[in-house]
């Protein structure tokens, strides 16, 4: 990557300036360098003489210009740093030669991933009715932070675990069995979505009947009866309506994990006998916890506040034998790390897709080198009580290399809940979801709202069809905040054409190529869009504002990739690829790129096919088309 090139170099003039940087306190690898916002101040700029001056007892200028000159001297690192400056009170300020950057980008290689395997576990909607848009949020998620593994070199493999034992799943078999419900559904999952909302009606009415869900589970765990096969059944086809939706936003996996399978493997038993070495796993013999098998925990590690579930103690099973979702998850994680002698059957669920199951045939899924679990804050405990059996187990490596990707739920702001039928005489500032309650948004619902409006608005309907754009800023809208934020979805807001949406973006890819096409066809005759555009043409002896900062922001493309993939954080590409998508139209503005003297055309093609090629890697990475025409 070009900063880590230009830090090399800069840190070789410090170590010339300190030899020994221990007790300066900076060790190599951790010397500053940013990119000023201000381009008068440098394409980077580093504090480091200024960390320096304690320690070498000298003037932060004085040492400032002493690392200036190292770097002077050994080159300019190959000729990229074209000026280096220092200004007070000890800034050292390089400025690039950007022809030199442009000769050389495609050397630039990101860090290889090091051959590691990550499997990400994505998505995973208990298969009890229609998905709603908080789920998708996971799903969008999920599948960014697999491109960018993927873009950075890593081998992944993407799993979606099915809870067929749970709860969510017991009740809808309960409401097929015990609630009548009539109406027109067009979907299995829609039925079972207001069989779900009935029957948590029910149980409210009648608290006996919550009984039912108990008699449900422990039929759906045994597996050998009219109800198991009636909650596989269900499951099967749910399983599908997801899978089919989550396609037509470009989302796949490579494996279905169903917890029933971790079960009839022997999966838990397994993973029973090794905890039952540990002093952590114990049984409760007195107390509310009588007869239950616990995940002992210390003093200090106690339960987040307020959540209901949580013990001080985590339960794995359960007074009655019925195992908690945290004890099949640490079976089901110790098999991802390799770390059972035990392993599924599979057989192909549809095409490309496997499944896990009883029959089937040896497959080498599994034995990842880390793991990335997407689910969201209030599963947070859950998540490190896997993390502390792994440790109590002796796999310390394996805890460490086990992520949480934590993110904020999804509600309505009170236009869309409007829109979408929903009371807001209440005057809420937002509308939480509850498929208990059946209050939500499901995603079909929304992908049809936003199409229909859409294709009722676009004048030019000859590009990309109203349901891909509607898809793509939906998928963008729920990928553009912070990880831990809470979203207020605004369908509206996600279709806006200016500002930070998806729309924006593929917008100003579509205006590119369309300067491209007209470039091509005011040049020679016969020659495509790449010999017109990717000959590196003589660089202005002085670049325009807006040059410049699109340049900028074109040779941050790879550090950023790298930044987000380590650290885990789509909205990182698409802050990137918004504020890449903004100087370019801030150039195409300020800039006639098709008028004026051919030298000039020639470079500002050539800097409108960098920023589609840019651009096109970060809608890659994100999941958006690459529109020639919107």
């Amino acid at each position: 990557m070009l900063s880590e090139l230009i830090r090399q170099h800069l840190e070789q003039a410090v170590r010339a300036v300190s030899p020994d940087p221990g007790p300066a306190g900076l060790p190599l690898g951790t010397v500053a360098l940013e990119q000023p916002a201000n381009a008068d101040h440098g394409d980077y700029s580093s504090n480091i003489a200024m960390q320096l001056a304690r320690s070498l007892r000298k003037s932060p200028l004085v040492i400032a210009e002493q690392i200036a000159a190292e770097m002077k001297a050994s080159g300019s690192v190959n000729g990229l740093v074209q000026t280096i400056s220092v200004a007070a009170p000890g800034f050292i300020n390089l400025y690039l030669n950007w022809q030199a950057w442009a000769e050389a980008k495609d050397d630039f290689a990101l860090p290889p991933g090091a051959g590691l395997k990550v499997i990400v576990e994505h998505t995973s909607v208990n298969p009890n009715k229609s998905m709603h848009v908080g789920h998708l949020r996971n799903a969008c998620i999920g599948d960014a932070l697999v491109r960018m593994l993927r873009a950075t070199g890593h081998t992944v493999e993407v799993h979606n675990y099915v809870d067929d034992l749970g709860n969510q799943l017991a009740d809808t078999v309960a409401g097929l069995l015990h609630v009548p419900l009539a109406g027109g559904h067009v979907r299995f999952g829609d039925y079972c979505w207001d069989i779900y909302a009935e029957i948590n009606k029910t149980y409210a009415q009648h608290p006996e009947m919550v009984q039912k869900r108990t008699e449900i589970l422990h039929e759906l765990e045994e597996g050998n009866g009219n109800t198991a096969w009636m909650g596989t059944l269900v499951a099967g086809q749910i399983v599908r309506e997801h899978i089919e939706e989550m396609r037509g936003f470009g989302i796949d996996y490579d494996l279905l994990v169903w917890e029933s399978s971790i079960l009839r493997e022997g999966f838990w038993s397994a993973a029973f006998s090794l905890l039952s070495q540990t002093g952590v796993f114990v049984q409760e013999t007195e107390g509310k916890l009588a007869g239950c098998w616990i995940l002992k925990q210390s003093e200090d590690n106690t339960a987040p506040d307020g959540l209901e579930e949580h013990q001080k103690d985590k339960v794995l099973v359960r007074s009655n034998g019925i195992l908690t979702y945290t004890a099949k998850d640490i079976a089901y994680h110790l098999w991802k790390f390799g770390l059972l002698d035990k392993d599924f059957k599979y057989s192909e669920f549809t095409s490309g897709l496997w499944t896990t199951g009883l029959t089937g045939q040896a497959l080498p899924f599994g034995q990842a080198d880390r793991v990335v679990n997407v689910i969201d804050y209030r599963q947070e405990y859950p998540q490190a009580m896997v993390k502390q059996a792994l440790e109590a187990l002796g796999f310390g490596e394996q805890a460490d290399s086990l992520h949480h990707v934590s993110y904020g739920v999804v509600s309505l702001s009170p236009a869309s809940a409007a829109e979408l039928g929903i009371d807001t005489s209440g005057g809420k500032s937002s509308y939480a979801m509850s498929g208990r309650q059946g209050i939500g948004i499901k995603v079909a619902d929304l992908v049809q709202l936003m199409e229909d409006t859409i294709e009722a608005t676009r004048s030019d309907k000859n590009g990309l069809s109203s349901r891909l754009i509607a898809t793509a800023a939906i998928r963008y809208y729920l990928l553009r905040f912070n990880l831990g934020t809470e979203i207020v979805f605004d369908f509206k807001q996600a279709m806006e054409i200016s500002g930070n949406t998806g729309v924006y973006l593929m917008y100003a890819y579509a205006r590119a190529s369309r300067v491209i096409s007209k470039g091509v066809a005011a040049g020679s005759a016969g020659e495509d869009t790449d010999s017109v555009t990717s000959g590196l043409p003589p660089f202005p002896a002085q670049l325009e504002a807006a040059e410049l900062a699109l340049l900028r922001q074109l040779s941050l493309w790879q550090e950023i990739l790298y930044t987000a993939s380590r650290e885990l954080t789509p909205n990182t590409i698409c802050n990137y690829a918004h504020s890449l998508a903004s100087l370019f139209s801030n150039f195409y503005s300020a800039c006639p790129i098709l008028k004026g003297e051919a030298a000039s055309i020639a470079f500002r093609l050539w800097l409108t096919r960098c920023f589609t090629d840019t651009l096109g890697e970060a809608l890659d990475v994100l999941g958006l088309p690459k529109p020639e025409r919107m």
